[in-house]
């Protein structure tokens, strides 16, 4: 397991622990919809607490943890009854980060008032002491007052992973930024559904006169994908060593079997998942897909060429 992965559970566990102690007699669906499991992910989770504890580690001194039925059960594991507290440099680095999404005009109204409190707990004396600005690119303004006038704007946009340069037109729905890069989401008339661009991978952008109707509630601003009527598909067979794939990837899970699972993969290109199968070697098996299996073996043929040269 990547030290990423890991980091990821353990958030998620700590955040976890607390609210079933807090809320005795939770239920396995009501644990799963609020911290993101599958019943099969708690109960990993679950069986990973039960043979923690403090030191000396033994019976006494372990947690007890475990699903009765549908409830969640959690005992013996009192320091765990209220969040862990963060250490100075983790507050700070919570604050900055609070204060950073707040720079992109794309913070809710909880995350405000969250960033408020916390900076008055750790810079009482200083309302401006700490001050976070994420250097916009020219496009940005540009895009963002697209989406708040309702304007369609003409773009030539560089795809990250073919390199293949389209025109296409978007009505604008929310421009943000997360993981270093600026991200405009929209309706992209092209591809006939929603997609969301990269700003830096924008070469130009023109608004064309026409206009259109935002929706009430746009989409959450985050990176996905969003399968397309010309994208390819492809049925995936995954062993346990590659069920990774589906925490970090967009994709259907079909079928889950012990440690193999059936998904359904999506892309506008076959050789984004011909490389992904060849990564994954003998952890994953192609079930169904014609492009993606033309694509993959000329990917073999080439990766052979190079070895036999």
């Amino acid at each position: 397991m990547s030290s990423q992965r890991t980091a990821r559970r353990l958030t998620r566990l700590l955040a976890m622990l607390p609210w079933v102690i807090a809320n005795p007699g939770a239920t396995v669906a009501e644990v799963c919809e609020r911290f993101g499991y599958t019943p099969r992910q708690l109960t990993s989770d679950l069986n990973l607490v039960f043979v923690c504890g403090l030191p000396g580690y033994g019976p006494g001194d372990l947690m007890v943890a475990y699903v009765d039925e549908d409830e969640v059960v959690v005992e013996m594991a009192d320091y765990f009854s209220s969040a862990v507290r963060l250490s100075a440099p983790e507050a700070l680095t919570l604050l900055a980060a609070g204060m950073a999404v707040m720079s992109s005009g794309q913070a809710p109204a909880a995350l405000t008032s969250g960033v408020d409190k916390l900076q008055r707990l750790l810079l009482p004396d200083a309302e401006s002491a700490l001050v976070v600005d994420l250097a916009e690119p020219e496009l940005v303004g540009d895009l963002r007052r697209a989406a708040t006038d309702g304007s369609v704007v003409h773009i030539v946009y560089t795809a990250l992973g073919s390199g293949a340069t389209t025109e296409r037109d978007i009505e604008s729905w929310t421009v943000f930024s997360t993981m270093g890069n600026w991200y405009v989401a929209a309706y992209c008339r092209l591809a006939g559904g929603e997609r969301v661009f990269r700003i830096d991978r924008i070469q130009e952008a023109e608004p064309t006169g026409e206009s259109f109707s935002p929706p009430a509630e746009p989409p959450p601003p985050v990176v996905r994908y969003s399968p397309g009527v010309d994208d390819v598909e492809a049925t995936i067979r995954l062993s346990a060593a590659a069920k990774w794939i589906s925490e970090y990837y967009p994709l259907e899970v079909l079928e889950e079997d012990g440690d193999t699972t059936v998904v359904q993969f999506s892309a506008s290109d076959p050789k984004v998942v011909a490389r992904l199968l060849v990564r994954l070697g003998g952890a994953a098996d192609l079930i169904e897909g014609p492009e993606v299996a033309e694509a993959l073996t000329g990917l073999r043929s080439r990766i052979l060429a190079r070895y036999e040269s």
